[in-house]
């Protein structure tokens, strides 16, 4: 018999990066199993009833066979034997037609021997469904040892795809198609009993948590490691950096077996991944943003690959817009009020597609990037893919005129005039544009060769290699001639990364504090998971980009290493806990309420699946003349659980811990006394508690310098931060005393008090400034409280730095 073993596996792709996706012709939807009814399905599973229920398999003319009862049974007085068995499918069988349901799961058990001395010493036994025609599924399996009664026991889900309207249960041995010249070893005769097939709940889905040190304390590559992001966008807004990438992360699914995940199905993704930092190091995970699909903020799109980020002001109003390719066959944008959003859709259908002026030819209408010069014109550059069959062979392979440029309008979701072709030399994908001293430097990913560019040729002397990254130069960002030819700014990145690091790459180039830096992606995380067969979880990695004198760029060398942190972490503010410089074992979620770092209307997640042992860090913490407590927003999850402050190292010296004693299940603040912590220090949260429990989830950190007020046990701080442009000014009194006070907070904008703050806990008051620009000042903060039975006033000013959010 013909056995095809199924499996609930996602459409698998071999061939890496975004452009391949296009290939990806629709998406399926995975659903969990439901759980089917825990009510016993078999009749007659102890045989007690004689074969009453049972029949010898018939589902193909050479299956036949004796069905009988003997009293050599596992349990009760009777059990099923089988003799005389034609084949290796020969064996008894119960209709369950109308019993089990597609998409749900259950439970099967049964008790299986075998006893004839010319048999092997140890044989394999499946439970097998029918579901009629050619269609097999093996359920379950036990190896048996001979004359010993086997358990066959497990659990199995049908697919919710499959046809159920036959489904017939019975068991076998292992096919082989000439079963009968080896009859001792294929067709012995068997007994079963106490057969059982009842609903069962759906088995929990693998933990998605990346438990791997994926980026190693010291390295600044890959930029995270729990979770995935390729073809990262950089964009530069107020001295911080946004990198929008394609969530490569929505399709991992480790096996929880092996922990090997599918490959990445790219048709399933419709979310962007945003990640920003202030220093290249130190990375703030922002979320998804679920940018096409049913929910989406476009949901006439499916999907969202390579993005691309633009802003500009649009009738005196400053907009975020967020372009991205809708598969291979459209590209799309969205706006947003900040680069975090909230998003809009000003559109209701695709900006680039088959109408597009200049674009008819294009395969593959994606990877969209912007450019707004420094003059303040917008422009947009995209597609890709196969060269048009009408060019001769060579030209097909050298210069096969697949990317174009088209002029955006003013209001940047409107395209004007007629898309310019990019004659860049093997080209493939992945065109980017940024401006340096005049001139227009635009970057793409080279192709394979192959039937699409024209068959084996040989490509020009100084052109791309396969998966390289090209780059050209204009004084015109809408002219791009192959004259303009600059070289291979970035060979494949497997030459640095190594085995199953390799396929096509996309990359963007973005200017921080006058510097100019190279994002790229590799599967180095998922090559850290699995060794060197990688899935195709590509994950964000930076370099510095240095240029020649006469402006050309010096070929990148990626590394583990990265970039260099540009400046200090500044700890004394709220700091999100989804900020890591390093970490390992942890994972983050959205919740509802917004942020507490970067405002109301940012989306704000939390630290979760927080086991012992666990821990994250911070890199080049700058606590300058020193700190003195850390507070921490944190959710736990049982009792006995900690936080403990290290420096330098994990396993470094413990300079505070913050005890998680507050209410199990509820969100409080608590706060931890630090000694020795002054300088510049990289700082580990190491996570400790009972073993095998989820511990804690966390939100926010915030360490304090410590001004004191006069005669109270009262730490305060004062700190400008910025807020969608404008100023808040942050104030915070933590109580050291072991009784309550009452606190004031005052600035001049505005005032609040709060009665009876407990021991260890914060008197918090972000106050709205109303404008982008406020100068140095000072907060007071004025407590009282009753302190060996005698009333106790002070009042101190904390003084604040002026800070510029224009």
């Amino acid at each position: 018999m013909d056995m095809h073993h199924r499996r609930r596996r996602r459409s698998r792709r071999v061939l890496a990066g975004t452009a391949l996706a296009a290939l990806v012709a629709a998406s399926l939807t995975a659903t969990l199993p439901s759980y089917a009814a825990d009510e016993e399905l078999v009749v007659n599973g102890g045989f007690e009833d004689g074969t009453s229920g049972w029949f010898v398999n018939n589902g193909n003319a050479t299956d036949g066979g004796t069905l009988s009862t003997t009293a050599d049974a596992a349990s009760g007085d009777a059990a099923a034997l089988m003799t005389d068995r034609a084949t290796t499918g020969s064996g008894p069988m119960q209709d369950l037609s109308g019993k089990v349901q597609a998409g749900e799961t259950y439970e099967l058990t049964a008790k299986i021997k075998y006893t004839a001395a010319e048999s092997p010493a140890t044989k394999q036994f499946f439970a097998t469904m029918h579901y009629g025609g050619g269609s097999y599924t093996n359920l379950v399996s036990v190896t048996a040892t001979r004359g010993q009664w086997a358990t066959i026991s497990g659990t199995f889900t049908i697919p919710a795809s499959q046809s159920v309207g036959t489904a017939r249960l019975f068991f076998e041995t292992p096919w082989t198609s000439s079963p009968s010249s080896d009859p001792a070893t294929h067709l012995m005769d068997f007994v079963l009993d106490d057969v059982s097939v009842v609903g069962a709940p759906p088995p929990p889905p693998a933990s998605r948590t990346i438990e791997v040190l994926g980026k190693i304390p010291g390295e600044h590559n890959p930029l995270i490691s729990h979770k995935f992001g390729a073809d990262a966008f950089g964009f530069v807004d107020d001295g911080r950096v946004y990198l929008y990438m394609t969530n490569d992360t929505q399709g991992y699914e480790p096996d929880p077996a092996t922990g090997v995940s599918p490959q990445i199905n790219y048709g399933d993704i419709n979310q962007i991944t945003l990640i920003s930092s202030e220093d290249l190091v130190n990375w703030t995970d922002h979320g998804e943003i679920q940018v096409a699909g049913p929910q989406g903020v476009a949901p006439f799109t499916n999907n969202s690959w390579a993005p691309g980020m633009a802003k500009k002001v649009v009738d005196g109003e400053e907009k975020y817009f967020l372009y991205y390719a809708n598969g291979g066959g459209s590209s799309n944008v969205i706006t947003g009020e900040s680069p975090l959003g909230p998003w809009t859709s000003e559109r209701d259908s695709t900006l680039i597609d088959g109408r597009t002026p200049g674009a008819e030819a294009v395969a593959w209408k994606f990877d969209p990037a912007p450019l707004v010069t420094d003059d303040g014109d917008a422009y947009l550059y995209f597609g890709g893919g196969p060269a048009s069959t009408s060019m001769p062979a060579a030209e097909r392979f050298n210069n096969p005129k697949n990317i174009r440029v088209i002029e955006l309008g003013d209001d940047m979701v409107s395209t004007q005039g007629t898309a310019a072709v990019v004659d860049a030399p093997v080209a493939f994908e992945a065109a980017q544009v940024f401006e340096r001293e005049g001139t227009y430097y635009l970057s793409y990913s080279s192709h394979f060769g192959g039937n699409d560019f024209g068959g084996n040729q040989t490509p020009l002397p100084g052109y791309p290699g396969g998966g390289q990254i090209g780059y050209m130069m204009s004084d015109d960002p809408m002219s791009f001639p192959k004259e303009t030819y600059a070289g291979v700014l970035f060979p494949n990145q497997s030459q640095f990364f190594g085995a199953g690091t390799g396929g096509n790459n996309h990359q963007s180039v973005f200017e921080l504090d006058g510097k100019f830096y190279f994002t790229y992606h590799a599967p180095t995380l998922n090559k850290r998971i699995t060794g060197n067969t990688t899935q195709g979880y590509r994950s964000p990695h930076i370099q510095e980009l240095t240029f020649n004198a006469d402006g050309t760029i010096q070929q990148v060398v990626g590394d583990y290493a990265g970039p260099d942190q540009v400046k200090d972490f500044d700890p004394f503010r709220v700091i999100e806990a989804e900020t890591f410089g390093w970490q390992q074992g942890l994972t983050t979620e959205a919740v509802d309420r917004g942020s507490a770092q970067f405002g109301d209307d940012a989306p704000n997640l939390v630290v979760r699946d927080v086991d012992d042992g666990d821990w994250s860090a911070l890199s080049s913490v700058d606590f300058g003349d020193g700190a003195t407590s850390v507070t921490a927003r944190v959710k736990p999850l049982v009792a006995g659980a900690r936080v403990e402050v290290r420096l330098d190292d994990r396993t470094g010296p413990v300079v505070g811990t913050v005890e998680l004693d507050s209410p199990v299940g509820e969100w409080s603040e608590v706060t931890a006394e630090l000694s020795g912590v002054a300088g510049v220090h990289d700082v580990y949260f190491t996570f400790s508690g009972p073993e095998g429990e989820d511990l804690v989830e966390v939100d926010t950190w915030e360490f304090a310098a410590g001004d004191a007020v006069p005669g109270v046990d009262l730490e305060v701080t004062a700190q400008p931060r910025c807020l969608a442009g404008k100023v808040y000014v942050a104030v915070r009194a933590t109580n050291g005393e072991d009784v309550p006070v009452d606190v004031t907070l005052s600035t001049p904008y505005g005032e609040k008090a709060f009665a009876d703050v407990a021991p260890g806990r914060n008197a918090y008051q972000s106050f709205p400034a109303r404008a982008a620009t406020v100068p140095a000042g000072s907060a007071t903060v004025t407590a009282s409280a009753v302190l060996d039975g005698e009333e106790v006033t002070g009042s101190v000013d904390v003084a604040h730095d002026a800070l510029d959010c224009g």
